[in-house]
């Protein structure tokens, strides 16, 4: 930027983006001066080195109210947990299916974790159908995004919001 440029001649950009040609660094930075504005090298790599008369403060302002915007609009994905055990009640199933829907409403992903205790690590089919009857309590607000599988004592499965 301005005087930090060592290059001996420049292929000059306007502020509106009309070309000036090739021009000596001298010449460049005094046009730049003159219109009380920044000579910016945009194409290092050219030959001749690409520079632009341009407000800088101005320019970097634009690109961080850019970024903010952007940052706006995305959504962060959150991760809700729903802990089952092996022997659990009918009525417990559908008060936990009842809160895994509402985090899908949302738009949250639900992880469901079944949890193994002791000897119930030899029953590892029966969580399978644990976890089948929960997914099929809540498929009407949640697809399956990954089946369920097991992780050390724990069999995890990952739902995630039906898009609309």
């Amino acid at each position: 930027m301005n005087e930090s440029i060592r290059d001996r001649e420049v292929r000059l950009v306007g502020e509106d983006g009309e070309q000036l040609g090739v021009v000596s660094i001298n010449k460049a930075l005094d046009l730049a001066a003159d219109k009380k504005m920044d000579l910016v090298k945009v194409a290092p790599n050219a030959k001749p080195p690409v520079c632009r008369i341009m407000d800088y403060g101005k320019f970097k302002y634009e690109q961080q109210k850019k970024l903010k915007e952007a940052k706006k609009k995305q959504k962060q994905i959150t991760v809700k947990e729903i802990r089952l055990s092996l022997n659990i009640e009918q009525h417990d199933l559908e008060t936990k299916a009842k809160r895994a829907r509402k985090f899908l409403e949302n738009g949250d992903r639900v992880k469901i974790a079944l949890r193994f205790k002791g000897r119930q690590l030899g029953n590892t089919k029966l969580g399978y159908g644990v976890i089948d009857k929960f997914v099929d309590m809540v498929s009407d607000s949640g697809t399956i995004d990954k089946r369920a599988k097991m992780e050390g004592r724990s069999m995890v499965a990952f739902m995630a919001p039906v898009d609309k």
